[in-house]
């Protein structure tokens, strides 16, 4: 039987940070849950970078996956809007890897092509897709959509060097 896994998939930004969990077994994905942590604008950043750690700790705790997925950064309009990204980014970077989670990152056109099959897809077929590889999941928004891509991304690449790994492991223990 295969080993169940379960993905944390993250699209930080400082206004609204998405995420999604999916599960795994075998080749076959499962919507668990999603969501947008929002931080308030009128307050200081730091107070907004508070928000956004208090909430992925939340899902962390809530979900207990097994490693996460986040969206490195591509493009800003402007070097403070790059930096707030950034800091963002780090927030969530380091929040999986306190709890004790592998963290992976991928550009957005390589989780486009993963999911969609196109690096330059749209929003609106970023999220068609999601809900057709993931079927019950109604993302709540656009970071939630592209969260749960990350983790689907995650599931079909960057985790089987995970599943390769503990194979191997399992072959030396049964020998």
């Amino acid at each position: 039987m295969p080993v169940s896994l379960i993905y944390l998939g993250i699209d930080p930004g400082l206004v609204a940070t998405g995420w999604g969990v999916i599960g795994i077994s075998g080749s076959t994905l499962r919507h668990i849950a999603n969501g947008t942590i929002t931080s308030n604008a009128r307050l200081s950043l730091a107070e907004r970078l508070v928000q956004i750690e208090a909430g992925l700790m939340r899902v962390i705790e809530d979900h207990a996956p097994d490693a996460a997925a986040v969206e490195q950064a591509f493009v800003a309009r402007d070097a403070a809007a790059a930096l707030k990204l950034g800091q963002a980014r780090a927030i969530a970077l380091l929040v999986s890897a306190r709890a004790g989670l592998a963290v992976a990152e991928y550009a957005p056109n390589h989780v486009k092509k993963s999911v969609v099959g196109a690096g330059h897809a749209d929003k609106g077929q970023i999220r068609l897709m999601v809900e057709m590889l993931l079927p019950g999941a109604k993302p709540g928004s656009e970071h939630a959509a592209d969260a749960l891509a990350l983790a689907i991304c995650h599931a079909h690449s960057g985790a089987a060097n995970e599943r390769i790994a503990a194979a191997l492991l399992r072959a030396g223990a049964a020998r």
